[in-house]
């Protein structure tokens, strides 16, 4: 075959070191756009990007020529620098949760990622993040999930 095809969806999430809840409302507001701006300069189509004091979630495209963990650690590690210096003792977590979507699912994921605010009212990132592993089917040891 002379082409190659593929249409990679997928939800990231992850955590601030030992979720300290970090990143302001105003930081936000510059930190999101800051990571769509990682992902666009490496052909990453950003969907969404939102969340918490405490976490960050990402729908975007994966193209065919970047790995996942490559795309994780571009995003991970350009925004902390970015937010190092903003002046903010910062660091993610090192692990995180990569989910993938169907493109009939990007509307409702997108959704859940605007909606942060109202889903964390009701629950907190370590409850959200076991009810996302759950949901796909991923096995994790409850004891050991967050570190």
């Amino acid at each position: 075959m002379s082409h190659s095809y593929a249409q990679n969806h997928i939800h990231l999430v992850f955590s601030t070191k030992g979720r300290r809840k970090i990143i302001s409302k105003t930081f936000q507001q510059r930190l999101w756009p800051y990571m769509a701006a990682i992902c666009k300069n490496h052909k990453m189509l950003a969907f969404a990007i939102g969340g918490m004091e405490d976490h960050v979630h990402i729908l975007f495209r994966l193209p065919p020529t970047i790995t996942l963990v490559k795309a994780v650690a571009l995003i991970k590690s350009n925004s902390s620098k970015w937010m190092r210096g903003q002046g903010v003792k910062f660091a993610w977590q090192e692990g995180y949760g990569a989910f993938s979507v169907s493109s009939s699912n990007i509307p409702i994921v997108i959704k859940y990622i605007d909606t942060q605010e109202f889903h964390h009212r009701k629950a907190t990132f370590e409850q959200e993040f076991l009810v996302l592993l759950k949901k796909h089917g991923i096995a994790f040891d409850a004891e050991h999930v967050f570190g």
